[in-house]
């Protein structure tokens, strides 16, 4: 593999709905797309799942955007690979940034695929040809509006609930969902809301029955989410804390969880997803895809990473619908009345990239080559 041309985009896409977690309401979603092209002209798309602001992680899109434009790509073009799994370290000089790392590095995972005929999914080692899907729905305006948006997923068969807490939104908002809806498979998500002050209320929300409790305490922590696993019987899951294989093993012997969420671009890309993957799948410790409200592009690199094996839980790959007027690839992801989304059997991806519809939404462009560069609109 020899990467001749590194494009970059980034694109405006508007939701269909507003999304609002402990840290803020997104209602257009700023992403940042590469299409990395080899030397023999077999193209692959990536995408930077970096949020508008650093308040998930430190990263965002116009820093993501200047570290690709400025490093991460000059680094990588021009130079002669085994693979795919060589790309991530081309790019090790550049410390931490890994979703912008990500954005290239899973392009050309799906160059690789491509070359070798194979559906991306396949191509990882994937071992189901259906993944089980859930939702992630924000905080709301009312608890009756939560309420209603619940009843519209399970009516469209997604097998799992997420909602989204924080301080103020959380014990009554439980109990309201459990009152209305029974025994559904349903998780909170905090976003590091809380502090390890905050036990007795995750001590009361045992009686829920929830999956999980995902990242109450600090993003970077683990040693405080292995203080309150002890005290309380409802799994916790790690996701912002875990940026690597080794955090992931770090986290397992500390007991600071019982499952962990893996995000493509938090980790830095498929090969890095991979081995943490199999460092949880080896200590029995389940996974599942979380979401960064993705278009087509990253939803796919999602669907083909939660194909591994050790994905055994319902992630938040969901339809395009759920988020998009009009998604940029073709078909548009779409979900089974079962509440499964079917591997596609398509070389890479398996998805066509619409080239009308990025262009329309394309707000600044720019392209590293081999020999030269130039640069696009703003």
């Amino acid at each position: 593999m020899l990467i001749s041309e590194i494009e970059l985009r980034e694109i405006r896409l508007p939701l269909v709905h507003f999304f609002e977690t402990s840290f803020g309401r997104t209602t257009e979603r700023r992403i940042v797309l590469a299409r990395v092209i080899d030397k023999d002209g077999t193209e692959g798309w990536g995408e930077c799942t970096a949020g508008e602001g650093p308040f998930y992680s430190d990263e965002w899109t116009d820093a993501a955007w200047a570290t690709l434009k400025e490093f991460l790509a000059p680094m990588v073009v021009g130079n002669e690979l085994e693979g795919a799994a060589g790309v991530f370290p081309l790019m090790s000089p550049v410390r931490g940034h890994r979703m912008a790392k990500a954005t290239i590095e899973t392009a050309c995972w799906e160059i690789e695929a491509r070359q070798a005929g194979l559906p991306l999914w396949k191509h990882l080692g994937g071992t189901f040809d259906e993944i089980p899907c859930g939702v992630s729905i924000g905080i709301q305006d009312s608890p009756d509006e939560l309420l209603e948006k619940i009843a519209r997923e399970l009516a469209a068969g997604y097998q799992r609930i997420k909602i989204k807490i924080k301080p103020g939104w959380d014990w009554d908002i439980v109990a309201r969902v459990r009152k209305r809806f029974g025994d559904i498979r349903l998780m909170g998500d905090a976003n590091s809301a809380y502090t390890l002050a905050d036990a007795p209320l995750f001590q009361d929300l045992d009686q829920f029955n929830l999956m999980m409790l995902e990242q109450p305490l600090s993003h970077n922590d683990i040693f405080d989410h292995a203080e309150l696993q002890k005290q309380i019987k409802t799994p916790v899951c790690l996701d912002e804390s875990i940026h690597s294989s080794e955090d992931a093993r770090h986290a397992i012997e500390l007991g600071s969880c019982r499952i962990i969420n893996v995000k493509l671009g938090r980790v830095g890309g498929h090969a890095e997803a991979k081995r943490v993957e199999e460092v949880c799948r080896e200590n029995n410790i389940p996974v599942w895809c979380g979401g960064m409200l993705e278009s087509g592009v990253g939803r796919a690199h999602n669907i083909a990473m939660a194909t591994l094996a050790g994905f055994t839980l319902p992630g938040d790959v969901s339809a395009s619908s759920r988020y998009w007027a009009e998604d940029i690839i073709d078909p548009p992801v779409i979900v089974t009345a079962q509440g499964t989304i079917m591997a596609p059997e398509g070389p890479g991806l398996g998805f066509d990239v619409n080239m009308a519809r990025i262009d329309s939404l394309t707000v600044r462009k720019e392209t590293i080559a081999r020999k030269s560069s130039a640069s696009g609109l703003r």
